[in-house]
């Protein structure tokens, strides 16, 4: 493993929830962190915040970097402008944080020899300056998808090296099969989440009670509206750029979703009863993070 990424600047490009709170965590543990962010106004916050040592609207601030987090949405992760690009030291290891994975490796393996695609698995509904958190990524998974015979083995050290220090566990697959995965357990989610909030406001307003359906809201449902009522650009990004993964898990969700309603259009409870049992039994497997 090598640790000279530790002996130079951090660089991080965006301070959101993902780039804020890795810059709170590696500021902890004594790093240098030199941040580049979209808006004047987002520097001086993030200053006041801590999120950095250094914050930037000038690309030049990643000068001297040994390791750059492009902490950025996917949009502006595929399309990167050409004076972030020019600015991205030659020797420093890039890696990224974006959520879909195969279009990031097919644009930036041709842009800098030492990307290392990797997706760190922790977030909540916030957003923005504000959002960064300390702690965000302990106990969590920090997936990488490395090129075979493209990913230099010391840049993905440098990444794996990164991820363990903030607390993050590690893991490494191939780029479509965590596309595919992310689309099961994070943006299919996001849709049907927000399918629940509609088919609550539309249903409550049909059976003349949307003011007690709202008033009634507890718990269980503020755990599964949660995402649905998150970033709308964050959602929307995610199911644009791993569509085809998207649309088969929705798929799948549906087929899911008619077997229970037909379970309950012909009455059968034990067979209903069995398949929420079934369901219970299979949580636990989702949550050992």
């Amino acid at each position: 493993m090598t640790t000279e990424w530790r002996e130079r600047p951090v660089g991080i490009v965006g301070l959101g929830l993902i780039g804020g709170s890795l810059g709170l965590d590696l500021r902890q543990q004594g790093l240098r962190v030199q941040a580049l962010v979209h808006r004047a106004a987002t520097a001086e916050r993030a200053l006041e915040r801590g999120l950095a040592d250094t914050v930037s609207t000038d690309p030049a601030v990643l000068q001297g970097c040994g390791l750059v987090v492009l902490a950025l949405p996917l949009d502006r992760l595929l399309e990167p402008p050409a004076e972030l690009l020019g600015a991205l030291p030659a020797e420093a290891v890039i890696t990224d944080v974006g959520s879909v994975k195969a279009p990031v490796l097919r644009c930036w393996s041709g842009l800098h020899r030492r990307f290392v695609g990797s997706h760190p698995m922790a977030g909540t509904a916030q957003a923005g300056v504000e959002a960064g958190l300390q702690g965000l990524f302990r106990g969590r998974p920090w997936v990488a998808t490395p090129l075979e015979g493209r990913t230099e083995p010391d840049a993905l050290a440098a990444v794996r090296e990164l991820a363990e220090a903030v607390g993050a566990q590690w893991l490494s697959c191939e780029a479509e099969a965590h596309d595919r995965a992310v689309a099961l357990i994070s943006h299919m989610p996001v849709l049907v989440s927000a399918a629940l909030l509609q088919a609550a406001a539309q249903g409550g307003e049909a059976a003349g009670a949307a003011q007690l359906v709202r008033q009634l809201a507890s718990s269980g449902f503020a755990d599964t509206s949660r995402i649905g009522g998150g970033n709308p650009e964050l959602g929307t990004l995610m199911a644009r750029c791993n569509r085809e993964a998207v649309l088969a898990a929705l798929v799948q969700y549906r087929h899911q979703l008619s077997a229970l309603e037909s379970l309950v259009r012909s009455e059968q409870w034990p067979a209903l009863e069995a398949a929420l049992a079934n369901c219970q039994a299979l949580r636990p497997e989702f949550l050992q993070g």
